[in-house]
Formats: structure tokens, C-alpha cells, sequence
């Protein structure tokens, strides 16, 4: 059974909670859906590229991600996830259209290069997000060098999205790359960023330092 776009936003607000928006709202997403019941429906949905174009055209946060978990990934053209990135507005929006969407793309790399030193800290912490994850897959060809020096002289600064997305790629090449690892705990010593970032019990801090040392510690264990 096919199921609209004004079906979907019915049901899509018939999940709204409010306590739910309110956490979301202060992580920069203005919407209430519980996620775990926002990825039923897209189950039940399946694919459907032509649908997700519809639900994405709403403007509505909580139906964009159900476009994105229904989108087909390699159907969009770079100049769509350009403009797709530009026009979202909430955090969760932009996490999950790089994460799902444009990673799976074969022009990750090409709208990786064209965001990394944009204006907008949201495009550029897009193509942070988009170099953590050469640094961690495929590094061949990255500068890493040139990537620690960006982040020893711009993190402390940058804005929050940016900072983190920044911060994110400081660790991975710290844990990914144990030439860089000396280099890359004494930024993040220097620098500071996020080491009393409040973490639950039994989580890893995002202080790059912390960060580092655990993994690698967890790494080295020899497995029982």
C-alpha cells in the first residue's frame, strides 16, 4: 500500500512528543518524533526515491529524515546534495544526509573538496565530516600534516558545529595514524577543546586526547 505525502506528515504528527521535541530542541532539531519510530515507518516504506523528493520538499524536519532513510543515495547529483546541505536547517538533518546520503554518493569526494573551506561552518563541518571519514577508510592522499595544522590553528575558534566536526578528525587521525598520534594528543592538550565536556558513566570523553588513548587502549587488549 502506497502511502502520500499528507499521509505520512499525519502520521509523522501523530508521534509528535513533546518532551521529545524538547531534547531535540536543544540539540538544534525542531522536531518530537521518537528516531526508533521514525525508521519503522521508513522500514514499512521501503525505498522510494520519487516519494522522498516529495517528503524533502516539505520543509518539515521530521519528514526530511524520513526522506533520507527512503531516498536511493545514488540517484541525487552532486548540485542536489549541495543545495540539500544549504537549504536543511536542523543538526540531526544535516548529520544524517552526510552520513546516509551523501557517503554512499559517488561524489562524496568531489562535494568533500567543495565544502571543506566554505563560509558557512554547517557546509564546512559537512566536509570535516566527509574528511574524518577518508582519514579512517581511505587516507591515501590526504595530507594529514596539513589537516593538523588547519586544526591546531582554527579549533579553538571555530564555531560549535565546526569545532566538533574538527575535533572529530583530530582524534581519528590520532587513533588511525600512529605517526601522527603524538602530534595530534599534544593539540588536543594544547588546545583544550571540550575536555570538560560533561560524559555519562561508561561513555568515552570527546576531549581528543581521552579519546585517543581509549580506543588505542581497547585495541591493544589481546583478545581472551
Amino acid at each position: 500500500m502506497t502511502s502520500s505525502v499528507t499521509e505520512l506528515q499525519a502520521e509523522l504528527a501523530g508521534l509528535e512528543d513533546p518532551r521529545v521535541r524538547e531534547v531535540n530542541e536543544r540539540h538544534g532539531d525542531d522536531h518530537g518524533v521518537n528516531l526508533s519510530k521514525l525508521r519503522a515507518i521508513a522500514k514499512r516504506l521501503k525505498t522510494q526515491h520519487e516519494l522522498a523528493l516529495e517528503l524533502w520538499a516539505t520543509d518539515d524536519t521530521a519528514a526530511r529524515l524520513l526522506a533520507l532513510l527512503v531516498c536511493r543515495p545514488k540517484s541525487f547529483a552532486a548540485e542536489e546534495l549541495d543545495t540539500m546541505l544549504r537549504e536543511a536547517r536542523a543538526n540531526k538533518v544535516r548529520d544524517w544526509l552526510v552520513n546516509y546520503v551523501v557517503k554512499k554518493s559517488s561524489h562524496a569526494e568531489q562535494l568533500r573538496l567543495a565544502w571543506f573551506d566554505d563560509a558557512d561552518a554547517a557546509v564546512a563541518s559537512a566536509g570535516w565530516a566527509l574528511t574524518s571519514e577518508r582519514v579512517r577508510k581511505s587516507p591515501v592522499g590526504l595530507d594529514l600534516p596539513a589537516l593538523l595544522d588547519t586544526i591546531e590553528a582554527e579549533m579553538r575558534d571555530a564555531p560549535e558545529r565546526l569545532q566538533w566536526a574538527m575535533n572529530d578528525c583530530l582524534a581519528h587521525i590520532g587513533i588511525e595514524h600512529p605517526e601522527h598520534r603524538a602530534r595530534a594528543l599534544a593539540i588536543g592538550e594544547r588546545l583544550e577543546v571540550l575536555k570538560d565536556y560533561p560524559t555519562p558513566p561508561n561513555c568515552t570523553s570527546p576531549f581528543a586526547p581521552a579519546w585517543i588513548a581509549e580506543i588505542v587502549r581497547r585495541r591493544e587488549v589481546p583478545a581472551s
